[in-house]
């Protein structure tokens, strides 16, 4: 896919974008090796698009396709003060990667966190990923030196603990 840089915008995601963000959830778990169920992924989507009290969903449009994603999910936090968010996932499709994209999807996230009333967001990366650790850190991210740890409440995919 060619970018042309005056057809690029970064909006809300909507029902129609659902199933080109489906494809590009795919071809980021398969890039990071995550467990993959296509259906519950879809209605994890879809219930996000379509519910914006829990979160919301930035695309990054090119040429009239959807060229990445940010997803966000919002929660709740006595130590945070209220209302908190996280940055579930941030993908852009490998072709367009290097030209700040990943930088408007997330600047997008965070305004569209503030006006939802959003204390602080959060984020998690890979360990082995110190180049995107380091962006974050310059994009005002803090480690807290703490592990994310997750326990499973409904059937979900089996991760190694």
């Amino acid at each position: 896919m060619q970018l042309s840089p005056t057809s690029i915008e970064v909006r809300r995601a909507e029902g129609a974008d659902v199933a080109e963000v489906h494809a590009l959830m795919r071809a980021y778990y398969a890039e990071d090796e995550y467990p993959f169920s296509p259906d519950r992924a879809l209605a994890a989507l879809s219930a996000l698009v379509a519910d914006r009290s829990l979160g919301d969903v930035w695309v990054l449009v090119a040429g009239g396709e959807v060229a990445g994603y940010c997803a966000v999910g919002f929660g709740f936090s006595l130590e945070f003060h209220g209302r908190d968010a996280f940055v579930d996932e941030l993908y852009v499709r490998p072709e367009a990667r290097g030209r700040g994209h990943a930088a408007r999807l997330l600047d997008s996230a965070e305004q569209g966190c503030r006006e939802a009333g959003v204390r602080a967001l959060h984020l998690e990366v890979e360990p082995d990923k110190a180049e995107t650790y380091a962006w974050y850190r310059r994009r005002g991210f803090a480690d807290h030196e703490r592990r994310l740890m997750t326990k499973w409440l409904a059937p979900g995919p089996k991760y190694e603990g």
